[in-house]
C-alpha cells in the first residue's frame, strides 16, 4: 500500500447526518430492479416523467445528501498525490499571484498541460482570490475552490442517483447514494483538483444523461470530460458514447460529440497558444507522448496487476468486490433492463481491466469510474433475494428471501463503518502537513533584507501548495536529502514566465544540479518530518539553531501494521501504530521578524 495521503482532521461525525435522509420503508412486493419504461420519441423519459413508484428518491434528498458529504470533504480531504499540488494547485498560484511552482511538463518544449483545464479554475477561484487577497487568507481561496468542486461532484451525482431512480427503483437509487456518500473512495475524488476528478464528473453526468434518455447530452458531456480533462478517459466513455450513437439517433448523436469536441479542441488550442507561446496541442502533445512518443511513466513508479484491487478495497472495501461480482451475477439472474444498467456501469470493468495492464499505476488513475463502482455493488445487493434459487423462494415471506433480504442492510452497514474507519484513519494518521504549512507566520522581509526563505528537504512531495504560505514574500527552495529525480523549479517571469523552456528541464525524470539550495545557511524555516530513525541526522536536531515553531503526530509506515494504519478501530489504532513528528522549524537567529 502506498500512503502519500495527507489532509485536515475534521470532526467526523458530520458525515453520519446525511445518514438519516437515505432511510426507506419498502412495499414486501417491491420487484428487485424494476423493469424502465417504454421510451419513445413520442414519450421520452426525463426528470418530469412520472416516476416508477411512488417516493422515489428526487433531486432534493440527493442534493441535500450529496452537499452534506462534499462540503465535508471540501474542508477536510487530502491532497493524495504531489502530482494535485505541482501540475495543478502551483500553475494556478501562478495565473493568480504571479508566483508558484513549475513542473517539466509546463515547459513549452513539452507542452503536455492543458491551460484551458487551469483557466477554468482560474475563473472559477478569481473572485475568491480577489476578495481574501494575497496574504495569509489566500489558503480560504484554496478552500473555495474546493467547495466548487464538491458541488460539481454533488450535481453529477445526484443526477445518476435520480436516474437510476427513475429507471431502477427507489431501493437501487438509496443503495446507491449512501455509497456515493460514504465510501472512501468518493470523498477523496470529489474534491481533488486533478484531471482525472474532471473526468469522473464527465463520466457520471454522461451516464445519467442515458438514464434520463439524453444522448446527445451524453456524447456532449463525455467529449467534454475527455478534451478538456483527461483524454485517456475516452476507454472509459466508449461504452457510453456507443450507446447513445445506436439508440439515440446516430447522425443526431454524431454530430452534438463533434461539434462539442471541435470547440472544446479550438479553445484548448487557443488556451495554449496564449500560454506556451507557440500554436501546440496539450492534448495531442501528452497522447503522443504517452502513446508514440517514447514517453516512460515507469520511470515514475511501477506496481503489480493487483494493486487497483488492494488499493480499491482500502477505498471501498466490500463494495468493490461486490462491483466486480456484478457481470457474473448477470449470468444467473435473468432482469429486465439489465442491459441499460450493465452499459452504466461497464466503463469500470474496462478501464480497471485497462489500467491493470500498465505497469505506472496511481490511485488518482482510477478516479473516473468511482461513481460506478458504487452503482455496481449497489445492483448486486439490491438483487440478494434474486441469488435465492427458485425452490426456496416461493413466496415473499419465505425463510431464504427474509434472511436474504436481511443481508441487504448489515451489508451496506458493513461497507459504511469500514468505509468511516478508513477516512478516519486517513484524516488522522496523514493530516500533518497541511496543519503545519498553515502554522507559518508572517514574516516582515523588512528585518531579513529579503522574503523569508522556507526550506524543505525529503517532504518536498508533501508540500500543500503556494497557497498555505501567508505572505508574498515567502521563497520556497529545497534542500538535499539524497533524492535524484526531477524537481519542480518556480516559474521564471524573467525567461517568459508559462512560454519559457528552461534547459533545466527533462523529459526522463534526471535530477538537475540547480534544484537544490546552494546555501543553506539563507534558510529561515524548515520543514522536516522525524520518524527518529538512528541512521538519520535531521537539520533541526541542531537545538542551538533551530527551534520548533509547531509539531504534528504524522503516522509511521513502516513501524504501523498495514490493517491498522489503513482502517481506525477504537482504541486500538493509537496504540497499535508508530507516529513521527512532522515539524515546522525556525532559525534561532531570526529575530524580531516574526509579527
Amino acid at each position: 500500500e502506498r500512503e502519500r495521503e495527507r489532509g485536515v482532521p475534521p470532526n467526523l461525525s458530520a458525515m453520519a447526518s446525511s445518514s438519516s435522509l437515505l432511510r426507506h420503508r419498502h412495499p414486501k412486493s417491491q420487484p428487485s430492479i424494476t423493469a424502465p419504461p417504454e421510451t419513445t420519441k413520442a414519450n421520452p423519459v426525463d426528470a418530469s416523467s412520472p416516476p416508477i413508484e411512488e417516493g422515489r428518491i428526487g433531486w432534493g434528498i440527493a442534493i441535500i445528501a450529496l452537499f452534506v458529504a462534499r462540503r465535508f470533504s471540501a474542508s477536510s480531504n487530502l491532497i493524495h498525490d504531489c502530482d494535485e499540488v505541482f501540475n495543478y494547485w502551483e500553475p494556478l498560484h501562478y495565473l493568480l499571484y504571479k508566483f508558484g511552482f513549475q513542473t517539466w511538463e509546463y515547459s513549452s518544449e513539452f507542452a503536455l498541460r492543458s491551460y484551458l483545464y487551469l483557466m477554468i479554475h482560474a475563473l472559477i477561484i478569481s473572485p475568491f482570490s480577489w476578495w481574501y487577497g494575497s496574504g495569509p487568507g489566500k489558503v480560504h481561496a484554496f478552500y473555495a475552490l474546493r467547495l466548487v468542486l464538491g458541488t460539481l461532484s454533488t450535481i453529477s451525482e445526484s443526477a445518476l442517483v435520480v436516474g437510476i431512480s427513475l429507471r431502477f427503483g427507489r431501493r437501487l437509487a438509496a443503495y446507491t447514494l449512501m455509497l456515493l456518500c460514504f465510501t472512501s473512495g468518493c470523498f477523496n475524488a470529489s474534491t481533488s483538483l486533478l484531471p482525472s476528478t474532471f473526468s469522473m464528473y464527465a463520466i457520471t453526468l454522461a451516464a445519467a444523461a442515458l438514464l434520463f434518455d439524453r444522448p446527445c447530452f451524453s456524447v456532449a458531456v463525455s467529449a467534454i470530460g475527455v478534451l478538456v480533462g483527461w483524454p485517456f478517459s475516452v476507454l472509459a466513455a466508449i461504452p457510453l458514447v456507443t450507446y447513445a450513437l445506436v439508440t439515440g439517433g446516430f447522425i443526431k448523436v454524431f454530430f452534438a460529440g463533434l461539434m462539442t469536441s471541435v470547440c472544446a479542441m479550438i479553445l484548448s488550442l487557443l488556451a495554449d497558444y496564449f500560454f506556451y507561446g507557440r500554436w501546440t496541442s496539450s492534448v495531442m502533445n501528452l497522447v503522443i507522448y504517452n502513446v508514440v512518443g517514447g514517453g516512460d511513466s515507469a520511470l515514475y513508479g511501477v506496481e503489480g496487476p493487483l494493486f487497483y484491487i488492494r488499493n480499491g478495497f482500502n477505498n471501498f472495501n466490500f463494495a468493490l468486490l461486490l462491483a466486480l461480482l456484478l457481470p457474473a451475477e448477470s449470468l444467473i439472474i435473468r432482469r429486465k433492463g439489465f442491459s441499460l444498467l450493465f452499459v452504466i456501469v461497464s466503463p469500470l470493468y474496462l478501464w480497471l481491466g485497462f489500467m491493470s495492464l500498465l505497469p505506472h499505476k496511481e490511485e488518482r488513475f482510477l478516479f473516473p469510474v468511482y461513481p460506478l463502482i458504487c452503482v455496481a455493488a449497489s445492483a448486486v445487493i439490491e438483487s440478494y433475494p434474486e441469488l435465492v434459487p427458485k425452490a426456496f423462494r416461493k413466496t415473499d415471506s419465505s425463510f431464504f428471501v427474509m434472511v436474504a433480504r436481511m443481508l441487504r442492510p448489515l451489508t451496506l452497514a458493513a461497507i459504511l463503518v469500514l468505509s468511516y474507519s478508513r477516512t478516519t484513519a486517513l484524516l488522522n494518521g496523514y493530516s500533518a502537513p497541511l496543519q503545519v504549512y498553515r502554522q507559518l507566520p508572517t514574516v516582515d522581509g523588512i528585518h531579513l533584507g529579503k522574503g523569508p526563505t522556507l526550506c524543505v528537504g525529503s517532504e518536498w512531495h508533501r508540500f500543500p501548495s503556494s497557497f498555505f504560505l501567508p505572505s508574498q514574500g515567502y521563497q520556497v527552495y529545497w534542500v538535499d536529502d539524497g533524492f535524484r529525480g526531477l524537481l519542480p523549479f518556480s516559474f521564471n517571469k524573467t525567461a517568459g514566465g508559462t512560454a519559457a523552456a528552461p534547459t533545466y528541464f527533462n523529459k526522463w525524470n534526471r535530477a538537475s544540479y540547480e534544484q537544490f539550495l546552494s546555501d543553506e545557511e539563507t534558510c529561515n524555516f524548515l520543514v522536516e518530518l522525524d520518524l527518529k530513525r538512528e541512521d538519520t541526522v535531521l537539520r533541526g536536531s541542531n537545538t542551538t539553531a533551530w527551534k520548533v515553531v509547531a509539531e504534528w503526530p504524522f503516522i509511521d509506515n513502516e513501524k504501523s501494521p498495514p490493517l491498522y494504519r489503513a482502517f481506525f478501530i477504537p482504541m486500538v489504532w493509537q496504540k497499535s501504530n508508530a507516529f513521527g513528528r512532522y515539524r515546522l522549524l525556525k532559525r534561532r537567529d531570526l529575530g524580531g521578524a516574526v509579527l
